[in-house]
């Protein structure tokens, strides 16, 4: 076992006795919602996957350490921390070196679960190709993680405030195989719509699982990206979304914002000017996904 890990009794006792286990990123709690929302949601979704057979295994850092595991004193105490960094890999040892609070983004968190043989990550959406990167070069770590980290992920698809065509181009040029689940197109995250045919899709969560058994077993490294459209319920019109994210670009290019703070800013923008439907939208795809993320663990762990 790596010396910077960290796993809760939980998780350690999952991992010994090979049950299915989702991980979790840290993220939405410290840099998505505000206390305590962030924190019922993050026990919301863990309690989710226990109610589809999985062991939720939420990640982050803390006190020099990758934690793979909260309680829900610990998620409480995380969510209410102030000066807690958004850690992508690059600022890893820098974090875990200062002995810095951490939360996890998709790339950090996909590692971190890599190290503790966790196979399986449910998380709101990724990051991508951001628009305009072909002059800022503005691209996700969370790409480059997906090419060598052999942990699927579920999510609602790449977040609407990129460029999801570029995105979708990068990751077929990364060899990540991108499949839909239930449906031909690749959702938006707060639209099951996009505009943009998946390039795969698939109806039955064996099948998914069968997908990555098939994958890993030729030796190719590397996530499976599982886009998982938002409940039909809480889903948004991908042309109202768009709008919003037009207005919060052009304010965030206005006031300066950069780099990894403008993903949490454009979110807050929008939840701001929708009465907060995007966040009952946020909530429930991210609940959707984690039971998605439960079940095929289950599926996957028979295999």
């Amino acid at each position: 076992m790596n010396s910077f890990l960290q796993l809760s009794p939980e998780v350690a006792d999952a991992i010994a006795t090979n049950k299915p286990i989702v991980a979790l990123e840290s993220t939405i709690i410290s840099h998505g919602m505000p206390w305590p929302q962030n924190a019922q949601t993050a026990k919301a979704v863990e309690g989710v996957v226990r109610a589809h057979g999985a062991v939720p295994a939420t990640i982050a850092i803390r006190n020099g350490y990758c934690r793979v595991g909260l309680s829900d004193t610990e998620l409480d105490d995380f969510a209410q921390s102030s000066g807690v960094w958004k850690v992508s890999l690059r600022d890893m040892p820098y974090v875990i070196a200062q002995k810095i609070d951490g939360a996890t983004t998709v790339a950090t968190t996909m590692h971190i679960a890599a190290m503790a043989g966790i196979s399986i990550f449910a998380t709101g959406g990724i990051g991508g190709v951001h628009r305009g990167a072909t002059t800022t070069m503005d691209i996700s770590a969370d790409l480059t993680a997906m090419s060598r980290t052999n942990v699927a992920i579920v999510a609602a698809g790449v977040k609407s405030i990129l460029d999801i065509g570029l995105t979708l181009e990068y990751l077929e040029t990364l060899g990540v195989p991108v499949v839909t689940y239930g449906q031909s197109e690749f959702p938006s995250f707060y639209s099951s719509k996009s505009g943009f045919q998946s390039p795969m899709s698939e109806n039955s969560i064996t099948g998914l699982a069968q997908m990555l058994k098939v994958k890993w077993g030729l030796a190719l490294e590397g996530s499976v990206l599982i886009a998982n459209p938002v409940p039909q319920a809480y889903e948004m019109p991908m042309e109202a979304v768009e709008t919003h994210i037009l207005e919060a670009l052009n304010t965030a290019n206005t006031m300066g914002i950069k780099g990894k703070e403008v993903t949490p800013f454009i979110l807050k923008h929008i939840a701001e000017h929708t009465q907060g439907e995007s966040l009952e939208a946020n909530i429930a795809l991210i609940k959707n996904n984690a039971k998605l993320a439960a079940e095929l663990a289950v599926a996957y762990s028979k295999l």
